[in-house]
């Protein structure tokens, strides 16, 4: 690969060490000057011949050129001067494009790059404290539930973006038509053995590539995800986000338009609405239909329940332990919440189906449960994602009333749930607590620990209760 910037700025500093125009040089490997201009702007990269025929008429070898590193300090910062223009974030402030010239003096670029230094610095989301990190969540899920989980615009981009490819039947999106689509908006995918662990994808914006791992690690439904989730944020118009808050929404919308896409609301809603009519909706088979994961399909679903429906319906994702990771909902049903209102970290009760589930005797199929709780009965379907650490379980549910349009409605699982109110599964019962209060020191392990790092009970990542009847069962 040519820095093309660097190789430009050699160009033109061996051309003026040889005292020759751009003219003559071009007259000496018949190029007009035009062309060598745009060379020495890294606006063309030479091929094979002219890189000879240059390197011969400067008197220098090919390898003179291809040297990355610039040939003066002045070319060096005219390099990076260049390169910071490229930046988005450096374009969104809207000014025009300032050349290099030789009026312009070094310590004047020099103060440019600093400036844009400090411009990107400041750009950064720091790392946010737990109680931001709750606050963000809280306000995103906040204005899901006001839009009713629906985003009207980010629907209709995905609807542009399906137009621009001509697909409109339902089912799995065909890998030719991901790539049309990626490259409609100037990308190409490829997939790389090496890629830093600290991502799930890359976008080079210098050879406009989406870089994603190997088939060896990562599945092909997994990659089609990431690929339009890193897509999204180009197509959505996203900066530097300016905060955490801001960070969420972004990852929020990516995510949105990749679930839009694979599930697009134009084939995926009739289909709805004749499952509703048969009393058969199921998350499964939206899954299974879009060849996307469960995860996905759960979200898409509460997306278009209430628009397209009339349904309103609750996600969540929880651990084990029933720590909540993600929570959003429509439907009232009392979500565990701390003072400040936030409910990620906060503990599930262990009546729920999203917690029953990791107790169920089909542990691979769909658990589905009606549950009594203050704020009325509430049917869900939960699914188990067994394959990551620490497993999940996915959950999608609805009020009682409109439990009847969804397959495993006829369940005969049914728990009573009275937290936070009486006696809470989150306090030991009375006597095992008298029994066992002080006689025991569990250690939690360090996945139990909830996602934010908040403290959530006396001690963090424990269910004492668990604990508790455990200790009980030993000494029968």
């Amino acid at each position: 690969m040519i820095d093309l910037l660097t190789f430009g700025r050699r160009l033109r500093h061996y051309r003026r060490q040889r005292g020759l125009t751009l003219d003559a040089l071009g007259a000496r490997v018949g190029k007009p000057a035009p062309y060598l201009s745009n060379l020495e702007n890294g606006r063309r990269e030479p091929k094979l011949g002219l890189l000879n025929a240059l390197a011969t008429a400067l008197d220098v070898s090919p390898a003179d050129l291809l040297d990355a590193a610039p040939p003066s300090r002045r070319a060096e910062l005219e390099i990076h001067l260049e390169q910071a223009q490229a930046d988005p974030l450096y374009q969104e402030l809207g000014l025009p494009h300032l050349k290099p010239s030789a009026r312009l003096p070094d310590t004047a670029i020099e103060h440019i790059l600093r400036l844009y230094a400090e411009l990107k610095e400041r750009s950064f989301v720091h790392a946010a404290s737990p109680q931001e990190a709750l606050a963000a969540n809280a306000a995103l899920r906040e204005y899901l539930v006001a839009h009713d989980l629906y985003l009207d615009d980010i629907e209709g981009v995905a609807s542009e973006a399906l137009d621009a490819v001509e697909f409109d039947r339902p089912g799995a999106m065909p890998q030719t038509t991901l790539n049309d689509l990626v490259a409609h908006f100037g990308f190409e995918v490829h997939q790389v053995a090496d890629l830093p662990s600290s991502v799930r994808s890359l976008a080079d914006l210098r050879q406009h590539r989406i870089l994603i791992r190997g088939r060896d690690e990562m599945r092909t439904r997994r990659a089609r995800t990431v690929v339009l989730q890193t897509l999204g944020h180009f197509v959505l118009g996203h900066g530097a986000p300016a905060g955490y808050i801001e960070f969420l929404q972004q990852r929020m919308e990516a995510n949105y338009f990749a679930a839009a896409v694979l599930a697009p609301e134009r084939t995926l809603v009739p289909y709805l609405i004749e499952a509703k009519a048969a009393r058969r909706l199921s998350v499964e088979d939206v899954k299974e239909l879009y060849y996307i994961n469960y995860r996905l399909a759960a979200q898409r679903f509460t997306n278009l329940a209430t628009r397209h429906l009339g349904l309103r319906t609750h996600f969540v994702r929880s651990d084990e332990l029933g720590v909540i990771w993600k929570a959003y909902g429509n439907s009232g049903v009392p979500f565990p919440t701390a003072p400040d209102g936030s409910i990620e970290g906060q503990r599930l009760c262990r009546q729920w189906g999203t917690r029953t589930a990791f107790h169920s005797e089909d542990k691979f199929g769909i658990h589905y449960q009606y549950t009594d709780t203050p704020s009325g009965t509430f049917w869900c379907a939960t699914h188990l994602e067994v394959d990551g650490e620490p497993p999940h379980a996915i959950t999608v549910g609805t009020r009682f009333e409109d439990a009847r349009f969804f397959r495993g409605s006829d369940t005969d699982r049914h728990t009573t749930s009275n937290c936070p109110d009486g006696e809470c599964c989150r306090r030991p019962p009375g006597a095992l607590a008298e029994q066992w209060a002080g006689l025991s020191w569990p250690s939690a392990r360090a996945a139990a620990l909830n996602p934010l790092g908040v403290p959530s009970g006396s001690l963090p990542g424990v269910d004492l209760t668990e604990i508790y009847e455990f200790l009980e069962s030993m000494d029968q």
